[in-house]
């Protein structure tokens, strides 16, 4: 009975898996994500039309390689700048040492709507 409910639960919830900036996010309705930095104010509406897959209910459809006619729509919430990163090169018994820094920029996204 419970595994029944579980798989019910499951199915009902609407996912795509969507190509942002190059890289491939599955998304579903109100889900925040960190993006890589894209241009655009706060508050403004995005709109992704590079949607490969998607669920609505259980049935999948697969692009070959994208879904015509399918969308994914956002707004941006605020760019930020991720963990900073230490690059440490160093060769034993020879001085050398150099040490780099490097903070990845991410725009903060929350997905509001898929239309197939």
């Amino acid at each position: 009975m419970h595994l029944i409910l579980i798989i019910e639960l499951y199915q009902t919830i609407m996912y795509a898996i969507v190509n942002i900036s190059g890289k491939q996010f599955k998304v579903t309705k109100d889900q925040h994500i960190f993006a890589p930095k894209m241009q655009g104010e706060v508050d403004a509406s995005v709109e992704f039309d590079q949607v490969l897959l998607a669920d609505d209910n259980g049935t999948v459809s697969i692009g070959a390689p994208l879904l015509s006619g399918a969308k994914v729509s956002g707004k941006i919430l605020e760019h930020v700048k991720g963990d900073k990163v230490i690059v440490f090169k160093k060769k034993r018994r020879k001085g050398y040492k150099k040490k780099n820094g490097h903070r990845q920029q991410f725009t903060k996204l929350i997905i509001e709507n898929i239309t197939l």
